[in-house]
């Protein structure tokens, strides 16, 4: 149970510091940031992984509203190799995993996540997918049936069935297609407009005001005008109808979601490009802490954060500044790995609990 408002974690390197702030990452957004498939989150020779956590109304959870909303919740996670999750709250099983989130919300940031700026346009999708679940859980759901569809797309393309049964099959999939990733490109839109002027602030103050962050949503299908399902439903499913020749031919879907790039610029130029080092590690510690303020402004309440060994990527500059960020938000709570404590001023290391990870095992 964490006493204080910061927990440290301290260990050495492969420990299993990391596996437990993924835990509870799980517990809290149902997701991992280092894997999307649970067989890898199972211990190698085991049919399945159990997560189980205690999360009470305040200090980095939300319960339901209403007079519940202080009682204390026992979350529960079941991964499984044959059959999928299981989620159960306060012991009873639940019909959705979805009816598990809520409770713990929480806002990871890992070494991985440094990758954001430089690494593949994957990463930003996935990094605004996490925030838009935070805003909205249903959010998941959409996900989950746009990916499914994506998939049984390209397995109908590589079966090569021809003729105008195949024809009929795709235009079924195109309307489907077209209403589930206008659903998916509005609430990715929404979020980074929210986001932007947070991001920039923070990058503001993290570059002395030296640094103008841009935030630009550029989506996988050309979208004209403001924001509107009818008509971007349309463009969706006239697009996909346009380029079924060039997809028959390469097995694949050229525009959508799964398309969709969010380019960072800093002075108006791509940080991905000309960005330094200690650049793009300030803009993704703005992009963060901008996530952070955005979920507690949705909510009412600060989310969890968690730090994973990003102090040892971070110049001193840098780690100061984090942790300076972090201690000035009131109410925040945070869980913060580490290999050892000098990583922390003594008033952080007096005001937190520490811990230490061995071989799995956690001790005070």
């Amino acid at each position: 149970m964490i006493e204080a408002p910061r927990l440290l974690v301290i260990g050495s390197n492969g420990e299993g510091k990391s596996n437990l702030l993924e835990a509870v990452e799980l517990l809290g957004s149902l997701r991992s940031h280092r894997s999307s498939s649970d067989r890898d989150l199972i211990q190698q020779g085991q049919p399945t992984a159990l997560v189980r956590g205690l999360c009470g109304g305040g200090a980095g959870g939300r319960g339901d509203a209403g007079a519940g909303a202080s009682q204390a919740d026992g979350l529960e996670l079941e991964l499984r190799r044959q059959g999928g999750r299981q989620a159960r709250r306060n012991g009873k099983l639940l019909d959705r995993q979805l009816d598990l989130v809520g409770p713990l919300r929480c806002v990871g940031f890992s070494a991985l996540d440094l990758e954001l700026v430089r690494g593949e346009p994957a990463l930003r999708r996935q990094w605004l997918d996490r925030v838009v679940l935070q805003l909205e859980p249903v959010y998941a759901e959409l996900l989950s049936r746009y990916g499914r569809l994506l998939r049984q797309r390209a397995q109908l393309l590589r079966r090569g069935l021809g003729g105008a049964h195949l024809d009929d099959l795709l235009d079924a999939f195109d309307q489907q297609m077209a209403l589930i990733g206008t659903r998916l490109h509005r609430r990715r839109r929404r979020a980074l407009l929210r986001l932007e002027p947070l991001a920039a602030a923070w990058q503001q103050h993290l570059s002395g005001g030296n640094e103008q962050l841009l935030l630009q949503y550029q989506p996988g299908t050309v979208l004209e005008g403001e924001e509107a399902e009818a008509p971007w439903r349309e463009a969706l499913a006239w697009q996909l109808r346009q380029q079924r020749d060039s997809e028959l031919r390469l097995g694949q879907c050229g525009v959508g979601p799964h398309r969709d790039e969010i380019q960072l610029q800093l002075g108006g130029q791509p940080a991905r490009r000309y960005g330094s080092a200690g650049q793009q590690r300030s803009l993704v510690l703005a992009l963060k802490l901008a996530e952070l303020e955005l979920v507690r402004q949705l909510w009412g309440e600060p989310p969890l954060l968690l730090l994973d060994d990003v102090l040892a990527e971070l110049d001193p500059t840098r780690q100061q500044l984090l942790l300076e960020a972090v201690g000035q938000g009131e109410g925040y709570q945070c869980l913060v790995s580490a290999t050892h404590l000098g990583s922390f001023s003594d008033d952080w290391s007096k005001t937190s609990q520490v811990i230490r990870v061995h071989r799995g095992l956690i001790s005070a």
